[in-house]
């Protein structure tokens, strides 16, 4: 079995990064159990500060690393909270504080302004000092409800509608979130990049 540590200490995404490596017989070791904590994000796109994370955990667990950044953009917002979705009500901000902002913020906005997206982006380095890390990306769109709905997921999950399923993300089993959620797009297409280089 192949074995990567897995650049975040968010328990949602290990669950469902898991769940999608498994099959190909790999091993995703969370940072946190390696006691590694987790890199400053100073980048100003969710590129750059994927590659600092994935570059941060390979550096100290000494082994291949995959990490994810990814946010929630509202156009009407001017593209926020984007790069600083977990933090977006501050450093120390929970989900529900998040989700707070986001709504008041979008208060007086009208229904056709709470369009919205998730972008996520997978870097996979195979070393600290990988000249070529593979990179995939993937967006989900939908729009910004004015109640929290459902229970399932995390982060924003409970007010961000999916057309298409007629329900918001935390309404969403896990399967069928992971097959067309903004993760679950990127990771389909770091597994086919990652088998083409013969990585999986």
């Amino acid at each position: 079995m192949k074995s990567i540590v897995l650049a975040t200490g968010n328990k949602g995404k290990v669950k469902e990064l898991e769940k999608v490596f498994d099959p190909f017989g790999v091993e995703l070791i969370s940072q946190n159990k390696l006691n590694i904590c987790s890199a400053p994000e100073t980048g100003t796109t969710f590129v750059e500060n994927a590659i600092i994370k994935s570059r941060h955990a390979a550096h100290n667990a000494k082994m291949p690393a995959l990490a994810d950044d990814s946010g929630l953009v509202v156009p009407a917002l001017k593209g926020k909270p984007g790069i600083y979705s977990a933090r977006f009500a501050g450093e120390d901000a929970n989900d529900d504080e998040n989700i707070d902002k986001l709504l008041h913020d979008l208060k007086k906005k009208d229904d056709d302004e709470r369009d919205a997206y998730f972008h996520c982006a997978l870097v996979f380095m195979r070393s600290a000092k990988d000249p070529t890390p593979i990179i995939s990306q993937g967006i989900w769109k939908g729009r910004i409800t004015k109640k929290r709905k459902g229970k399932d997921g995390f982060g924003y999950d409970p007010v961000f509608w999916v057309n298409e399923m007629d329900c918001t993300a935390a309404q969403l089993d896990k399967a069928s979130k992971n097959e067309i959620s903004h993760r679950g797009k990127a990771v389909i297409a770091m597994i086919n990049k990652m088998r083409t280089l013969g990585v999986l």
